[in-house]
């Protein structure tokens, strides 16, 4: 008789089958499975160390200004004075009408630099190469010493008069600041309108469209993606710029107009605070303004919109709740 071939052993079973894949840690495959990871934020000391020298120097600036001689109880007595604000509509009223008119010249200017005629594109850059190459206030000086060299302005059947009651203040500031603006702008509408393909000209040319009316339909809606920003800039700067306006052209606008009060009233440091307050105002609004306005441009050339003010405290909100809980799970 021959043996019997042996049989195979079987495997032995586990001795708590109840716990397999639950304290096991293992599935339904027999591996283990993993654990939960758990992401712990890097710790950052040198932020730390950055942010108390900052609260630390920002502490000392405070203390200094608050134990300086300063009476800070006159600024809100003299926020709404009626000169205040009579000077405050003032700065605004001459600050919009400068941008206006340089915006508009600067288009014009803009247009005869690319323009293929050798006369007007060397014009408009000996425009841009004067006005560019001197400063703003000597400009506002000559615009309002200019009766001393030429008595009477005299434009033939149009206008007639006396230089002396033509250049008044608001005539020397509005043409000082609008014609230095108008060199600035010139050069941002030019790198605006040069930043659409010109692959869209061609296309509105072969459609039958003329020069003129492809800049105004085709070109100029688009290059407003790139002029809009830096054009908010040069307004907002055309706002503390109009201060030069005071000294230069005796234009009662906000500087001037807290100066007369500090002068009469003894608190000359503090109406100067009082004036910083208002244009830190007026520049606060205008740059919310102007936000929006790139925003609006900008839909047509991003893929997501930039978010507002109320949406990033919201998502900052957010992101500080979700650190609050120890980490995120992964």
């Amino acid at each position: 008789m021959t043996d019997s071939p042996e049989k195979p052993e079987k495997p032995e079973k586990p001795q708590n089958p109840e716990k397999d894949g639950k304290d096991g840690h293992t599935g339904q495959t027999g591996q283990p499975e993993p654990d939960v990871i758990r992401a712990i934020p890097v710790r950052h000391y040198g932020r730390w160390v950055a942010a108390a020298v900052v609260i630390a120097l920002l502490g000392l600036l405070v203390n200094a200004f608050a134990s300086a001689n300063v009476h800070y109880g006159a600024i809100p007595d003299y926020l709404f004075d009626s000169s205040v604000v009579s000077g405050l509509g003032k700065t605004v009223l001459i600050s919009l009408l400068a941008m206006l008119l340089g915006l508009v010249l600067g288009i014009v200017l803009a247009v005869m630099r690319l323009s293929k005629n050798p006369v007007t594109s060397s014009v408009s850059w000996l425009y841009i190469w004067f006005f560019r190459g001197t400063p703003v206030y000597v400009q506002l000086l000559l615009w309002f010493n200019l009766a001393l060299i030429f008595p009477e302005i005299n434009l033939g059947p149009i206008y007639r008069d006396y230089m002396s009651s033509f250049m008044t203040p608001f005539m020397a500031a509005l043409l000082g600041l609008g014609l230095n603006e108008a060199a600035y702008m010139s050069e941002i509408v030019r790198a605006g309108i040069q930043s659409v393909d010109e692959g869209q000209t061609e296309a509105a040319h072969a459609l039958g469209m003329s020069q003129g009316r492809t800049l105004r339909r085709i070109v100029l809606p688009q290059a407003m993606r790139v002029i809009v920003p830096p054009t908010g800039n040069e307004f907002i700067n055309m706002l503390k710029t109009s201060s030069l306006a005071a000294s230069a052209a005796q234009y009662l606008e906000l500087l001037r107009s807290t100066s007369d009060i500090g002068q009469t009233t003894g608190a000359t440091v503090e109406m100067l605070f009082l004036a910083a307050t208002w244009y830190l105002i007026l520049t606060s609004v205008f740059s919310v303004g102007q936000f929006y306005l790139e925003r609006y441009y900008a839909r047509g050339s991003l893929r997501s919109l930039p978010l507002t003010p109320w949406q990033k405290i919201r998502t900052n909100l957010a992101g500080l709740g979700n650190r609050s809980k120890g980490g995120v799970s992964a």
